[in-house]
């Protein structure tokens, strides 16, 4: 579980020690599963769109296949969430070059219809999202995929010390260019980032590639589908945050509420 996990939920509040600078149709993706041991490269250098760009962006069951990629990483041998309230998108992004990427989630089934729609609205619309592999290919480890800049959704874990699935293991939450718009918090007079390699772009005054700020585009979709930013949390900032309502997700799963 990354820090970020542990301070949400609760767990770690003490002996903290980083330094403070320290719907389309189902379709079955070709992907390759090949990862080095701290990042992916992105699924092709660049790809061409097909005649009809709307071919490129689908939402799919969880297939056999799909499952087999997930299973004992962010699907848990301990998940209780069905594998049948999880989707997975195939989607096109562009890079802060222009180029085309293929690009994939997984995140649940209430929310995926947004998901594509706004993905595909920051496409056609140029904005730049660097690399978007299922966290899975990282092994699940949330501090090596936010690293590399990967954005991405489910990835399973309980709030710790409790029975309540986290927003991220009920694949209600979306994370957009990780490392550009970290997230951060002070515990007991530490500063605790993540990924600690995103330290330089907690000066959200400051200009670089792929920052999400408010108003902007990826952060007016993701609004108006319903979401909130944590970039506007004041107790801590999550930059490249955005979750559904606790209000919500307590009607769609009651079990899950505090």
């Amino acid at each position: 579980m990354s820090i970020k996990a542990l301070i949400a939920s609760g767990l770690l509040t003490v002996g903290v020690s980083f330094s403070l600078v320290a719907c389309g149709q189902p379709q079955e993706a070709d992907v390759s599963e090949n990862a080095t041991e701290a990042t992916v490269t992105q699924m092709t250098e660049d790809v061409e769109p097909t005649a009809d760009v709307q071919e490129d962006f689908y939402i799919s069951q969880i297939t056999d296949d799909i499952f087999e990629r997930i299973k004992g990483k962010s699907f848990k041998d301990d998940c209780t969430l069905p594998r049948e309230d999880l989707r997975y998108l195939h989607v096109l992004h562009k890079d802060i070059d222009g180029n085309v990427h293929e690009g994939e989630m997984i995140l649940n089934h209430h929310i995926a219809q947004d998901v594509l729609d706004i993905l595909r609205e920051l496409y056609d619309n140029d904005y730049p999202i660097e690399r978007m592999r299922l966290v899975d290919e990282y092994d699940a480890d949330d501090e090596l995929s936010m690293e590399d800049n990967n954005s991405s959704s489910f990835n399973f874990r309980f709030i710790s010390h409790t029975n309540r699935i986290s927003k991220h293991g009920l694949g209600l939450a979306v994370d957009i260019n990780t490392l550009y718009n970290p997230y951060t918090k002070v515990v007991n007079g530490e500063r605790i980032i993540e990924p600690i390699t995103g330290e330089p772009y907690l000066d959200r005054d400051a200009s670089f590639d792929y920052k999400i700020e408010k108003d902007d585009l990826c952060y007016r979709l993701f609004i108006e589908h319903g979401f909130e930013w944590g970039g506007e949390w004041t107790d801590r900032k999550d930059y490249q945050h955005f979750e559904i309502p606790d209000e919500k997700i307590a009607e769609w799963y009651p079990e899950n509420a505090e």
